[in-house]
């Protein structure tokens, strides 16, 4: 053989190599699942403020009775986070995928057949409540330290970005069923939804690269899986939240998430429309201005991801949070009977930064505590998003009781929003950090 045949041999491409090229890693394949399981999460909880005003007709109840409701969804939802991580470290995400999937459909079930407000917080609250919080964001961002280790942003971003295409997909379905067949109806389609997909997640969705052969998506070949924990799960969520308590970092993500919490799933998922209709707006043109702020947070959330791959995130949070406050203030003065421009460019400007914040903040709990306690961390810091958003829910609707409007709890969520902004001013970088302490000890 020739010197060139013996080169054309060497750079000709081998079959093997080829084969792997061409084949879709399983990453990709559990990422999918993981959206869809995402978004039955979003199919109950962007329907709740579709829900409030039928429910409060048929059975009389004020809005502070039925915000209480959400409320407790809404706390329980964070409250569960922490610890469904840590399940999901002990006993795997696809059987606690599998059984939070059912408890949603048994939560909306009961729902259809309440006769009594605790009823309504008993299937609202701690069932659906329960369900969704194994599902929360915690879950997508194990999902993508797990399995990626490129475009942890960006994918961090498309599973923040399920919540919104939930939203999108399900509530102007949600509305037109509550308008034309009742809110019964609807319920039962979220039910169903989350039923079929209990087959698909047993099937598709995997623990980990390393339980099927795999590595992460753009791993090193040297790369070795992490030693798995075998603490209990609520001690090692407990255990997590007192380490992590002891960092200022920690109170800065846990307050500034508390703020976001309050301003978008308290207030805006909540009550967005309930308060177009006290204005004239119908329930099906708000809900599909609603659906509207989800088409433009898909775009505002994948890009934020691929923002996060790229710039310091908390220069990022810091923007985030100053245009949303300043976006909220403007609510009471462009919320009238119709659809007027000022109101549209909200819902454009709005949508743009609704669950934006999500990749920065898992990134920023990443840098801090490290891709083992990150799933954790960002549980408890996800719990304090939740926390927020069932004060606000209630707050909301005792505002709305006590002045006949929603003006004081718009202005109040836009100060807070300010307020997270101005935060991220103290948070530095973790290494600067450790060099203040090494000029604190000389």
């Amino acid at each position: 053989m020739t010197t060139a045949e013996q080169s054309a041999e060497q750079l000709r491409p081998n079959p093997a190599d080829l084969k792997r090229i061409r084949r879709l890693h399983r990453a990709w394949a559990v990422a999918a699942i993981t959206f869809f399981a995402l978004i039955a999460t979003a199919a109950f909880r962007s329907s709740t403020g579709a829900l409030i005003v039928p429910i409060e007709q048929q059975f009389g109840w004020s809005r502070s009775t039925t915000s209480f409701a959400i409320t407790v969804n809404l706390v329980v939802y964070g409250l569960t986070a922490p610890f469904a991580a840590a399940l999901m470290q002990r006993f795997g995400i696809r059987r606690m995928v599998g059984l939070a999937l059912t408890l949603v459909a048994i939560g909306c079930l009961a729902t259809t057949v309440m006769s009594s407000s605790w009823q309504l917080v008993l299937a609202w609250g701690f069932a659906i409540g329960i369900g969704t919080g194994s599902m929360a964001l915690v879950f997508g961002a194990i999902i993508a330290d797990r399995w990626f280790v490129t475009n942890r942003g960006l994918v961090v971003g498309i599973f923040s970005a399920a919540s919104s295409t939930g939203q999108l997909v399900f509530l102007p379905m949600l509305a037109y069923l509550i308008n034309s067949h009742g809110w019964r109806t609807a319920v039962l389609l979220v039910a169903a939804f989350s039923l079929l997909l209990v087959p698909f997640v047993m099937w598709l969705l995997a623990d980990s690269p390393a339980s099927v052969g795999l590595t992460p998506y753009g791993a090193e070949p040297d790369w070795a899986p992490p030693t798995a924990s075998k603490r209990n799960p609520a001690r090692a969520a407990v255990a997590t939240l007192t380490e992590s308590s002891r960092s200022w970092p920690f109170w800065v993500l846990m307050g500034t998430f508390f703020i976001c919490g309050w301003s978008t799933n308290g207030l805006v998922a909540s009550h967005f429309i309930p308060a177009a209709h006290d204005h004239g707006i119908p329930g099906t043109t708000a809900a599909n201005l609603l659906a509207l702020i989800g088409i433009f947070d898909i775009i505002g959330t994948i890009g934020s991801g691929w923002l996060t791959d790229r710039v310091d995130p908390r220069n990022l949070l810091l923007a985030y949070y100053g245009l949303r406050g300043l976006s909220l203030l403007i609510v009471p003065s462009v919320l009238g009977s119709t659809v007027s421009p000022p109101l549209f460019l909200f819902i454009v400007f709005y949508g743009l930064d609704w669950v934006a914040t999500v990749p920065p903040t898992v990134a920023l709990c990443r840098e801090h505590f490290g891709v083992e306690k990150s799933g954790m961390v960002f549980g408890w810091v996800f719990a304090s998003h939740m926390i927020g958003a069932g004060l606000a829910a209630s707050f909301a609707g005792a505002v709305r009781d006590a002045t006949g409007d929603y003006r004081i709890a718009w202005l109040t969520a836009g100060f807070l929003c300010v307020a997270a902004a101005l935060a991220f001013f103290t948070l530095r970088r973790r290494g600067d950090y450790a060099a203040v302490g090494a000029l604190s000890a000389t």
